[in-house]
C-alpha cells in the first residue's frame, strides 16, 4: 500500500487515534548523489537529485497502527490558499 505525501494544504491523521505529529515512515527512493572526496578519502555529499520516492508504509507512533494514516486538511489551509489567490 502506498500513501500520498502530505502537502502544504494537507497532513497525516491516524484514523484509530488521532495522532497528528508522530509517525514512522517506510520509503523507498532512487537518488542520484554528487559525492565530494578530499584528499584524506572521506566524502561529503554535496548535491543529490530524488529521481523517484514512495512512501510504502505509515505507522503511528502513538497507536502502532500500520497503514492506517489519511491525508487532512491543514488547519486555515483554505484562507492560506485564498490568500495566495488573492496576491
Amino acid at each position: 500500500m502506498t500513501i500520498a505525501a502530505p502537502t502544504a494544504e494537507t497532513r497525516w491523521r491516524c484514523t484509530l487515534c488521532g495522532n497528528l505529529t508522530r509517525f514512522d515512515v517506510t520509503r523507498s527512493s532512487r537518488v542520484v548523489e554528487f559525492l565530494h572526496f578530499d584528499l584524506a578519502g572521506d566524502s561529503k555529499v554535496e548535491e543529490t537529485e530524488v529521481l523517484t520516492e514512495t512512501l510504502e508504509s505509515v505507522r503511528c507512533r502513538w497507536c502502532n497502527a500500520v497503514d492506517q494514516v489519511e491525508l487532512v486538511a491543514r488547519p486555515d489551509a483554505e484562507q492560506a490558499a485564498e490568500e495566495q489567490q488573492q496576491s
